[in-house]
């Protein structure tokens, strides 16, 4: 089994940066992909940011440029730097991992990050 924890959301300005950090435990020995996704009100859950195990990221391009997913393997650790924040980024903000084997995929429990304008 895999447990995820996330914090570091909250409320923050418009134009302001918050970290999100999201710690992995369990079977995690074979991780692939760790990722960050956002659920707005009234919208489905969506990506915004993955890293594989070599250190490839992807992001969506509502986010590209003021977002930065990292891993810190010997924490088993996934973080999300969001800078230059936007209302539109307002959510439920969760953590995704990938495992390859067995397979599986696991979710944290969401952390809320809210912007205001």
């Amino acid at each position: 089994q895999v447990q995820l924890v996330e914090s570091g959301g909250g409320l923050v300005q418009a134009g302001g940066s918050l970290r999100l950090s999201c710690v992995v435990s369990g079977s995690i020995s074979s991780i692939n992909v760790m990722g960050w996704y956002r659920q707005a009100p009234g919208k489905q859950r969506e990506s915004v940011a993955i890293i594989t195990s070599g250190g490839s990221t992807h992001y969506a391009d509502s986010v590209k440029g003021r977002f930065t997913i990292s891993r810190a393997n010997a924490e088993n650790t996934v973080y999300l730097q969001m800078n230059s924040l936007k209302s539109e980024d307002t959510g439920v903000y969760y953590c995704n991992v990938i495992r390859g084997f067995p397979p599986g995929s696991y979710w944290g429990q969401g952390t809320q990050v809210t912007v205001s304008s």
